[in-house]
């Protein structure tokens, strides 16, 4: 009774060993069923994490393609269109003054005015030529070259206007360069940023997925381990079974043989009590 007793109190325990080890594998095989949908998740966010960086990289490159001038070509050309700039302002100073010694001649000398005239003319259109051609041929600047030539040969209403088309040109263009020279900076500045956030969330994802591969790792551990203690509670409740049948075995055999000993002692007592049996 009390190897009986004992038996039904092991084999409850294990029982309930096994019990506990099944709900503990079902929470956790719940758990790493959770850990992988977020680790599936989170490596689709890293891949459209690494598109998105992958297009801001794109993007910089075309915007340094189309940005290409550095601050230095910048300070360049700017040095240059002032030059250019300084330039055609003396050249029409040049002319300007020109013409307004020829107005004042025709005005109050005539006859001096017949005679100066042409040489003065030619003279302050050649000083302001030969000075276009120098700063020309310094900044190797087609335009001015042309515009020497015309200084030197059209009259001075068309090459005023050609100076006053040629200030407003070099005017626009500047205007033009500093919005481009703007929106590239913002453009840069812009890509810049994205670029370190997607860095950022790209570091981010790869750490989580580390940790969520931990995770998983972790889990299948302790679910194989959880397995391999509830196979051998299992191994453990079978042997106590087959030794509790063996032992029942052998008390049966006990009880069979004591009963057979008690019938013999029994026949031999009534023959000594000469009592027939």
């Amino acid at each position: 009774m009390e190897n009986q007793k004992a038996y039904e109190d092991l084999k409850a325990a294990k029982e309930a060993e096994i019990a506990a080890g099944q709900e503990q594998i079902e929470t956790k095989t719940q758990e790493l069923a959770n850990t992988d949908e977020k680790l599936a998740q989170s490596k689709q966010d890293l891949e459209d994490t690494r598109a998105a960086l992958s297009a801001d990289e794109k993007f910089l490159m075309m915007l340094k393609e189309k940005c290409q001038m550095t601050d230095q070509e910048w300070e360049e050309r700017q040095k240059t269109r002032q030059e250019e700039m300084a330039a055609v302002s003396k050249a029409l100073a040049i002319l300007s003054s020109d013409d307004a010694h020829d107005t004042f001649t025709r005005t109050f000398n005539p006859a001096a005015f017949v005679q100066t005239a042409a040489s003065k003319s030619s003279e302050r259109r050649a000083q302001a030529s030969k000075l276009l051609s120098n700063v020309a041929q310094k900044l190797n600047n087609p335009r001015l070259a042309t515009l020497a030539v015309r200084v030197r040969l059209d009259a001075f209403t068309r090459v005023k206007k050609a100076i006053d088309d040629m200030v407003t040109q070099l005017l626009k263009e500047k205007e033009d360069e500093i919005k481009h020279k703007d929106f590239c900076v913002e453009e840069f500045n812009t890509n810049e940023l994205q670029t370190e956030k997607k860095e950022r969330e790209k570091q981010d994802l790869t750490a989580k997925i580390e940790d969520l591969e931990l995770t998983i790792k972790s889990l299948t551990e302790a679910i194989d381990t959880l397995k391999a203690e509830i196979a051998e509670m299992q191994v453990q409740l079978k042997r106590a079974g087959e030794d509790r049948e063996k032992e029942n075995k052998e008390f049966q055999m006990t009880v069979a043989d004591q009963r057979a000993t008690q019938k013999l002692l029994t026949a031999a007592l009534n023959i000594l009590k000469g009592e027939d049996i």
